[in-house]
């Protein structure tokens, strides 16, 4: 770090700078790999927290900026609050209901500057927030113009490889045995300087990279060709919420609210922020950045079930016909003929559709599938009614086996 920054950035020295990057991101993956004990058999990092509802959402912050409270109006979750700093020492979730869906929201301790190299608890919030769907960083209104927490917490999380706002590069980039280095691009490479396929092999020499074949379909700068070199980067999407707004003046809230990605409110005057039954402006942001879709299912000849929608995310398994066949049954998903689709996606209701077909909120869909006689015409039929019969004659013997072993008795 001490040699990029008196070191001008224009084209003659991207080779340079990005061989100085590549050496940084090495050094601090290997310094946290040290950190983390090398995975020697010792209990894992992070909380151990169940998985429920459609998506998860992760609360990231300083300690005492409102995380606690701002839970328990989101989810009706009774979290411990209080003036000092460090009052939730562990996660605690919550399920926030909102349009159908149930999202689960986790009220992590609050991190200090150098939590990505274990201070505080750091490491185990993180970690948490690698696996959420998304992240809420709760920020102090009245302390942001002179702390910068929202540029420490953005650092904390660069630095462990977390992503925010961001799409992974448009990169394939595969190791290989033997065979060398192959690199190519579809499109004019202007942000790796003059030479962008010897900075790259320069790159892929820090990481003991002697065979690989990497094709750019867009123009990348030398951060995310390092990203893509690493491999262990996650990309999120996060939104940030400035709380107790009603301590600073109206012209520092409009200067916070033309933040990118930011909303601004308070818990304690309720604004932007309602009870746990109330629609809000925060609820309807995270709803927008997790990506949810509601889908209602209709059998033929009968009315939609308008009560109970299926709500997919674009984040895990995506918003197609398919990935509302994997949430319903796999069964289903098998035996896919089409499906019959209305609402905003459809050209014409109904229209007729495939399985990669996307949907979008509120649409209506029908899923039509294989008759016998097209399921006959399968070439896994056979394999399929065999399994099915050796599963049925499996738990046959075993019902047998114990009824025997009660009558022994």
């Amino acid at each position: 770090e001490a040699k990029m920054s008196p070191t001008q950035k224009n084209k003659a020295t991207n080779y340079h700078l990005g061989t100085l990057k590549a050496k940084l991101a090495k050094l601090r993956n290997e310094l946290l790999i040290e950190q983390g004990g090398g995975g020697g058999g010792g209990p894992s990092e992070g909380f151990d927290v169940a998985r429920l509802g459609d998506a998860r959402v992760a609360l990231i912050g300083f300690p005492s900026v409102g995380k606690s409270t701002l839970q328990c109006k989101l989810t009706g979750t009774e979290s411990e609050a209080a003036a000092y700093e460090f009052t939730t020492l562990t996660c605690i979730p919550g399920t926030m209901h909102y349009k159908g869906s149930k999202v689960q929201v986790l009220d992590l301790p609050g991190i200090i500057e150098g939590a990505a190299h274990g201070k505080g608890r750091g490491k185990e919030v993180i970690a948490c927030a690698r696996n959420a769907d998304a992240i809420l960083i709760v920020l102090d209104a009245g302390k942001e113009g002179l702390n910068r927490h929202r540029e420490i917490l953005e650092t904390e999380l660069e630095t462990v490889g977390i992503r925010l706002n961001q799409r992974p590069p448009d990169v394939t980039f595969n190791k290989k045995s033997t065979g060398g280095v192959r690199f190519s691009s579809t499109v004019p490479l202007t942000k790796l300087g003059p030479d962008p396929e010897k900075l790259a092999l320069q790159i892929m020499r820090e990481y003991r990279i002697t065979s690989a074949d990497l094709l750019a379909r867009e123009d990348i700068t030398v951060d995310q060709l390092v990203d893509v070199i690493v491999g262990n980067r996650v990309y999120k999407p996060c939104c940030y919420f400035y709380n107790k707004i009603d301590t600073i003046t109206i012209e520092e809230v409009d200067q916070l609210a033309r933040m990118p990605h930011s909303l601004v409110g308070s818990v304690h005057k309720r604004f932007n922020v309602g009870e746990p039954d109330e629609d809000d402006a925060l609820k309807a942001m995270i709803w927008r950045y997790l990506g949810l879709t509601r889908i209602y299912t209709k059998r033929k000849g009968q009315h939609p079930d308008l009560a109970e929608p299926v709500v997919l995310s674009a984040i895990r398994k995506g918003t197609t016909v398919k990935a509302l066949c994997q949430n319903v049954s796999t069964h289903m998903l098998r035996d896919f003929n089409f499906a019959m689709v209305w609402g905003k996606s459809a050209k014409h209701s109904p229209q007729r559709c495939g399985i990669n077909h996307p949907l979008e909120d509120e649409d209506v869909v029908q899923v039509v599938t294989k008759t016998n006689s097209q399921q006959r015409q399968d070439k896994n039929y056979q394999a399929m009614v065999q399994g099915f019969s050796d599963k049925y004659h499996k738990k046959k013997a075993e019902a047998r086996k114990r009824k025997q072993g009660r009558l022994r008795r």
